[in-house]
């Protein structure tokens, strides 16, 4: 059986949106499928039935390209495309392999000129062409996420926190500039009449403490940040009722499950791509700031110290919720 190598090193999200890559792969040409990313990841694809075996970058890439030796591969599609990529590419010396093209001159021609000469179509589309070559095609059955049974959480059998009842809200996200501010988290939550479960890393609880303590009258909350792993946060997507986001990891996995999903986007764009994928969504950006996008990923600080695109969102949509 011929093997197939994916590379995609990070992130969650990032990682999430090769899902379709992944299955399509497997079920179209029926190939071993091995998947390559850092440590901090594999539990995202361990338990995808797609994916034979995950490969795992620890520290050293000269490890990793030692142990990926061992298998000869038939074929490499990295979808990281980056200077590590291309040194496990060149040392492995694959019969063919087949690189994702990232657009990063049309994303600094956005982000530095707003010269808007970006690919007119998803992300997930664009991996979907890397591979294209060996035949396959995209069965546009949307992203995957697998949760073990171990991971499953239930909350409540019954009221508030039940399965269907109430809105997950991711609050974090990597950068600040991707991030709502806390006054404006805690519009967000008091706009919204149904129960909410905010989610978000150890990173993120402090916040959300914050959030409780500005809403004490609203038992209908209940604080699930750093109290999860991802699995289980994704267990707690899937039984929400919608979720709202900012551009993150929990975006994709809520777009996995098809969820209805409130997309809050700061300082980058859905022009970008990487907007929910094949589900019913609703973006809600700060348009016309000639300053946005400032980044393809996202700073520490505003670069203009006003950060109109998160402070002047129009939170009045969870009112409808």
């Amino acid at each position: 059986m011929k093997k197939i190598l994916i590379i995609r090193f990070s992130s969650i999200g990032d990682i999430v949106l090769t899902t379709p890559v992944i299955r399509c792969l497997k079920k179209q040409l029926g190939y071993e499928v091995h998947f390559c990313t850092k440590e901090n990841y594999k539990n995202i694809l361990s338990h995808n039935p797609y994916v034979d075996k995950v490969q795992v970058l620890k520290d050293s890439i000269p490890e990793l390209i030692k142990e990926l030796k061992k298998e000869n591969y038939d074929y490499i599609i990295d979808l990281h495309h980056n200077l590590r990529t291309l040194r496990v590419k060149r040392a492995l010396k694959a019969p063919a392999y087949y690189s994702f093209n990232k657009a990063n001159i049309e994303k600094w021609l956005m982000v530095q000129f707003k010269i808007n000469r970006l690919p007119a179509i998803h992300i997930v589309d664009r991996y979907m062409q890397t591979v294209a070559p060996l035949g396959v095609e995209n069965d546009n059955e949307g992203l995957d996420y697998f949760i073990p049974e171990k991971d499953k959480v239930i909350l409540s059998s019954s009221g508030d926190f039940s399965n269907g009842t109430y809105i997950a809200i991711a609050i974090g996200a990597q950068h600040y500039t991707k991030r709502l501010p806390l006054h404006k988290l805690i519009e967000l939550c008091a706009n919204i009449s149904s129960p909410i479960v905010l989610l978000g890393g150890k990173e993120d609880a402090d916040t959300a403490e914050k959030i409780m303590a500005a809403l004490p009258h609203r038992k209908d909350i209940f604080q699930g940040c750093g109290s999860f792993n991802l699995n289980q946060s994704a267990s707690l997507v899937k039984q929400a009722r919608a979720v709202i986001s900012h551009d993150t990891g929990l975006m994709h996995i809520a777009a996995a499950f098809k969820k209805e999903i409130w997309s809050i986007w700061g300082n980058t764009i859905p022009g970008f791509g990487m907007y929910p994928y094949q589900t019913h969504h609703h973006v809600i950006e700060r348009n016309n700031l000639s300053c946005r996008p400032c980044s393809k990923i996202g700073y520490q600080h505003c670069p203009k110290k006003h950060f109109k695109c998160m402070e002047e969102q129009d939170l009045s949509f969870a009112k409808e919720l």
